[in-house]
């Protein structure tokens, strides 16, 4: 059987848009995804500081807990609305379990809000308060 050019183009252009749809990403998991990735940029320059691993500037420390704080906060934003997240990382438990999920993502506004930035040493200190409350929420709220 000989195709057409329309037929082989129409083919081409519904074959291109199955693959464009299947790697659309929804936009309320692209939200997520930023934010998470805001959050780990954020530890990461609190860490190095913490471990000496890169120097201490208590402005970019400032920085980085302002944006875990402002993160705890917008979290409920962002996961207001359950969305397919086809990579596994949100746990539907999220949506069924509200009431603690929100509870975590207050922890860690909490324990952000109490990280002291005017020292590497201070810094240290706080760290770990606000690694657990990532620690306690992607245990019981990140998939597979």
């Amino acid at each position: 059987m000989k195709l057409s050019p329309q037929s082989v183009f129409l083919a081409l252009i519904l074959v291109g848009g199955v693959a464009l749809a299947e790697g659309a990403v929804d936009p309320d998991v692209k939200a997520r995804q930023d934010m998470m990735a805001a959050n780990g940029a954020a530890m990461k320059t609190l860490g190095g500081m913490a471990s000496a691993k890169i120097a201490f500037d208590a402005t970019a420390a400032e920085a980085a807990k302002q944006v875990l704080i402002a993160n705890a906060a917008g979290t409920l934003v962002v996961f207001k609305n359950q969305a397919s997240d086809p990579a596994g990382h949100a746990s539907n438990s999220i949506w069924t379990a509200w009431d603690d999920f929100s509870a975590k993502a207050g922890d860690m506004g909490t324990a952000a809000a109490a990280l002291d930035t005017t020292s590497a040493e201070s810094v240290a200190a706080g760290l770990g308060a606000i690694g657990g409350t990532c620690k306690a929420c992607h245990t019981a709220y990140k998939g597979s």
